[in-house]
């Protein structure tokens, strides 16, 4: 896919137009490559604006998110945003992998300050590296003006944040820095988007704010994903999840049928777009979107 052909972020949603997006990360097998595949070969029919893949826990993946991104472009025609983090890397090395992502045709980046590394509690940059994803965005804007930039917003508060306020301030930065759109961490209560919504609007922040949804197919599952990422449940729906404990193939309904109402409502209250969280499987994604009328 020529790089002219590629939409970079800030066109995603201009004038108005509602962007649909998938989130995938790099596969550890040839099997999971095959399995993705197919799995894009599924989803790309209803027309996302872009594919967005992650990049692995201290930048173990790098090099296969910018490989999955390309592929994503030649092979599926579908725009691609590589995830982009500070993790590990000094702000030399951070410029020559975004050297490597822009010789691929990238031309879009999710800027994250990223996790810290495993079996440490606290984020520390290395010598010579960035501590911030505003300093991430900054980086990039200075040595390719050209590239999208896509930032996370937390509408209930980063887990390591102590404070609503003080994550709030750290979201002005990274687009006071150069974002051209914020896409928030998975949540299930409507309500805390839209507070935070009002809260972005406020501001005047003049970016779309894209809210993420990620499908429940296994309550286990998600249980582990949100008691890491500080996601909460509402009670009805945790209680519905309980009774089906189970049954898998009753939470699979069940986190199918929620995901559809939620992004209903969303759509209805005018969301600039939905960035779905698949898990690298489309069978509930393709539900969902056949849900909402998404074809």
């Amino acid at each position: 896919m020529a790089s002219s052909t590629v939409v970079r972020m800030q066109d995603v949603y201009s004038g108005g137009r509602f962007g649909l997006s998938i989130e995938i990360f790099p596969p550890k097998t040839e099997e999971g490559d095959e399995a993705l595949r197919q799995t894009l070969s599924e989803i790309i029919p209803f027309g996302p604006a872009f594919v967005s893949c992650t990049y692995g826990a201290g930048g173990s993946t790098s090099k296969r998110t910018v490989e999955w991104c390309k592929e994503i472009q030649e092979r599926f025609h579908t725009t691609s945003t590589a995830h982009f983090t500070c993790v590990g890397s000094t702000r030399d090395q951070l410029i020559e992998w975004l050297r490597f992502a822009w010789s691929a045709g990238i031309r879009n980046i999710m800027a994250l300050r990223g996790d810290a590394p495993a079996g440490q509690t606290e984020f520390h940059a290395i010598t010579g590296g960035l501590n911030h994803a505003n300093e991430l965005v900054s980086l990039i804007r200075e040595h390719f003006p050209g590239m999208g930039i896509g930032v996370a917003g937390y509408p209930e508060k980063h887990p390591e944040s102590p404070s609503l306020d003080i994550d709030f301030e750290n979201l002005v930065r990274k687009v006071r820095c150069g974002a051209d759109a914020i896409f928030t961490q998975l949540f299930f209560d409507n309500t805390s988007f839209f507070r935070f919504r009002d809260r972005v609007n406020r501001s005047e922040l003049g970016v779309p704010l894209i809210p993420g949804i990620m499908p429940i197919t296994e309550f286990a599952r998600i249980q582990r994903i949100t008691s890491m990422c500080g996601a909460m449940m509402p009670q009805s729906l945790a209680a519905r999840l309980e009774a089906a404990k189970d049954n898998k193939e009753d939470q699979y309904k069940i986190g199918v049928e929620f995901a559809i109402g939620q992004c209903r409502e969303l759509i209805d209250q005018g969301v600039n777009g939905i960035h779905f969280y698949i898990l690298n499987k489309s069978h509930a994604g393709r539900e969902i979107l056949n849900g909402l009328g998404f074809s």
